[in-house]
């Protein structure tokens, strides 16, 4: 069984300044170029706050939280905003 996915090549033109600056973040973490900038898109069209998260970010817009949110840890914001 073969579970290697399906790849297409294209053809983007990107500023030379963020390509350079791609380049020096892929090497930075050891990847390839084309590793690195997938990993990126994947992340920018598949990343999706669960309801949670979402309903946090609704309160937060809101203005309904109350009091200081404690940052020094997830669980301890968690906490302060009472999730």
């Amino acid at each position: 069984m073969d579970l290697a996915l399906e790849k297409k090549a294209h053809v983007f033109r990107l500023p030379t300044y963020l390509l350079d600056r791609l380049k020096e973040l892929a090497a930075k973490d050891r990847r390839s170029l084309n590793n690195y900038v997938e990993g990126i898109l994947l992340d920018a069209v598949y990343h999706e706050p669960n309801e949670t998260t979402q309903a946090a970010f609704e309160e937060a817009k809101a203005g309904k939280l109350e009091g200081p949110i404690d940052t020094s840890s997830v669980e301890a914001m968690l906490k302060s905003m009472g999730l």
